[in-house]
C-alpha cells in the first residue's frame, strides 16, 4: 500500500497503513511503537541524542525504483567506440555525449563510462569515494550463460519480465519458489538480537507494505514521510465540528460491548487514533529535525528525510540495527522516456546526496548504507520513444562504508544479440541479487555461516562478498 499526501484514509486503510504486515499478535505492539516513536521524536530532544549513536549501530536503506529503471541511460559508454555503438543501438533514447558526466573509477575493464547528465550530485559522491555502481545485477536461480539460456538447460526465474513477479523476486531473493518472506525481513529476524528494545520494530517502511521487509518474527512498521498515518476528519479541537465528531467517535469506541471482538476492535481503533494524534504533534513539526541539510521537496526526498529523523532517534529507542524501505515509482517508461527519466534520475541523485549529508551531520555516515533495487533493467533498443522490460540492471550504493569511486561486477557486452543478450538488449545478469544482498548482509553483521538463513540460494553463486563495503 502506498500513501498519497493530502488524501484522506478510510478507517480500514488507516489501520492497515499503521500496521503494515503486522500479524494478529503484532497489532497492539505496533500501536505501542507509535506512542514511543512520538515520545522520542520530541522537538528539541533529538539533536543531542544523535551524537550518542552506538559505535556498532548500522542501518540499511533499500530504495526501490518501481517499474524497472533503464540503467542503460544511467551508466553510458563514454569512449569513442563504446559511445558510437551505444548511439547506434539506442536510437531515440540516445543522450548527447557532450552532456554526460564522466566517471574515473579506481579499476577499469578498458572501457570508459559516464553518468546521465541529471546526476551531478551522485557524480560528486562517486568521485569523493562515498558511492559506487554495481553493474548488471538481476534475479538468477543459478549462474546463467547465453548458451544455457537459449538451450533452457538451467532453471530461470519465474515470470521474467513481469513487474509484479520480478518485484517480489528481487525483494525475496528467491526467484524459484513461492513468496513467504523477504530477504530484508529475514535479515531483521536474524539481527534483531542486536537491539536492546525489542518492542520497537527495526523494520520501518516509508512506502507502505512491501515484500522486502516481511519476516517471521519482526513486523514491518509503516510511517508516512510527513509523519504519522492520520484518520481523515479527526481533530483534538474542543469546538470544531471535527473535534466534536472525534469525541463522539471516541465515546462510541469506548462503550462497553457484549462481543469480545467488538471490544477489541474499539480498543485498537481508539488507541490508533490517539497514538496517531500524539505522533503528529511531534513528527509533524519541522522544529524537531536534528540536522540542517535541506532535502528535495519530492516524495523521495521527504521519505529519506524522515528516515534520517528516525535514525537520529535510534539511540533513544535502544536500536543498534534498523532496516528501512523507501520507494519511487514512475520508471515503467514505455513512452516519452527521455524527459521523464531525466527527472527521476535527478530526483534520485539529489535525494541521495541530501540523505548522505544528513548522516554526516548525525555522525553516522559510515554506519548507514543506502542501496537501490528495481524490477529489472530495460531493453537496449527502443520501441519508438521508450523502452520495454529487460533483465539485468545497474545499481547504486551510497554511504561512508562504501568502497567508493568504483564500478563493481561486470558491465555486459552491450551488443544486441551479443554474448550477454537474450534479445533486444535484455542483459543476462552477471551478478545475482543474492550476491548483492549477501554483501550488504555481511556488512550488517551476518556471519558467513548464517548467510544462507538470509539468502538461501547464496551457495549457488561464486561471490558472497563483492567487496563494495568495508
Amino acid at each position: 500500500m502506498s500513501f498519497t499526501p493530502g488524501q484522506p484514509l478510510s478507517r480500514r486503510k488507516f489501520l492497515g497503513s499503521c500496521c503494515a504486515a503486522v500479524g494478529t499478535t503484532g497489532l497492539l505492539s505496533a500501536l505501542a511503537q507509535l506512542r514511543l516513536i512520538g515520545a522520542i521524536a520530541s522537538p528539541g530532544a533529538s539533536a543531542t541524542r544523535a551524537t550518542a549513536a552506538a559505535s556498532d549501530y548500522k542501518a540499511l536503506v533499500c530504495l526501490f525504483l518501481q517499474g524497472g529503471n533503464d540503467a542503460n541511460n544511467l551508466l553510458i559508454p563514454n569512449d569513442t567506440a563504446g559511445y558510437a555503438s551505444y548511439a547506434a543501438a539506442r536510437g531515440a533514447l540516445v543522450l548527447p555525449q557532450t552532456g554526460l558526466l564522466p566517471l574515473s573509477p579506481r579499476t577499469s575493464d578498458g572501457r570508459a563510462f559516464a553518468l546521465h547528465p541529471s546526476m551531478p550530485e551522485f557524480q560528486n559522491l562517486f568521485a569523493g569515494g562515498q558511492a559506487a555502481v554495481l553493474a548488471n545485477v538481476g534475479t538468477l536461480v543459478v549462474p546463467t550463460t547465453k548458451a544455457q539460456y537459449t538451450a533452457k538447460s538451467v532453471p530461470l526465474p519465474n515470470q521474467l519480465f513481469s513487474h509484479s513477479d520480478q518485484q517480489v523476486e528481487w525483494q525475496s531473493s528467491l526467484p524459484d519458489r513461492p513468496f513467504t518472506t523477504g530477504w530484508g525481513g529475514r535479515l531483521a529476524d536474524l539481527t534483531n538480537a542486536f537491539n536492546e528494545n525489542n518492542t520497537i520494530s527495526m523494520s520501518i517502511s516509508l512506502a507502505g507494505q512491501n515484500s522486502f521487509q516481511v519476516g517471521q518474527s519482526v513486523a514491518q512498521f509503516s510511517v508516512k514521510s510527513t509523519g504519522p498515518v492520520a484518520l481523515s476528519g479527526s481533530s483534538q479541537s474542543n469546538s470544531s465540528l471535527a473535534g466534536i465528531r472525534t469525541r463522539a467517535q471516541s465515546d462510541l469506541l469506548a462503550a462497553s460491548q457484549s462481543h469480545l471482538l467488538d471490544t477489541a476492535f474499539g480498543t485498537v481503533t481508539r488507541d490508533a487514533i490517539s497514538d496517531s494524534a500524539l505522533l503528529a504533534e511531534y513528527v509533524g513539526s519541522t522544529a524537531g529535525i536534528p540536522f540542517s541539510t535541506v532535502f528535495p521537496d519530492s516524495s523521495l526526498g521527504q521519505q529519506l528525510q524522515m528516515i534520517a529523523r528516525l535514525i537520529a532517534s535510534a539511540p533513544a529507542l535502544g536500536l543498534k540495527r534498523q532496516v528501512f524501505f523507501a520507494a519511487l515509482g514512475g520508471w515503467d517508461l514505455h513512452d516519452s522516456q527521455l524527459v521523464a527519466h531525466s527527472t527521476l534520475l535527478g530526483d534520485v541523485s539529489a535525494s541521495l546526496q541530501a540523505f548522505y549529508a544528513a548522516t554526516v551531520e548525525l555522525g553516522v555516515a559510515s554506519q548507514v548504507t543506502t542501496f537501490t533495487a528495481s524490477d529489472f533493467g530495460r531493453t537496449y533498443n527502443t520501441n519508438g520513444d521508450g523502452s520495454d522490460h529487460g533483465w539485468g540492471s545497474h545499481h547504486l550504493v551510497v554511504g561512508g562504508a562504501v568502497q567508493g569511486r568504483d564500478i563493481f561486477g561486470h558491465v555486459p557486452d552491450l551488443t544486441i544479440n551479443g554474448p550477454n543478450d537474450t534479445g533486444r538488449g535484455r542483459w543476462i545478469p552477471t551478478t545475482s541479487v543474492d550476491e548483492y544482498a549477501a554483501t550488504l548482509a555481511t556488512w550488517f553483521g551476518v556471519s558467513p555461516t548464517d548467510l544462507p538463513i538470509v539468502l538461501p540460494n547464496i551457495g549457488r553463486f561464486a561471490q558472497p562478498n563483492l567487496g563494495f563495503l568495508g
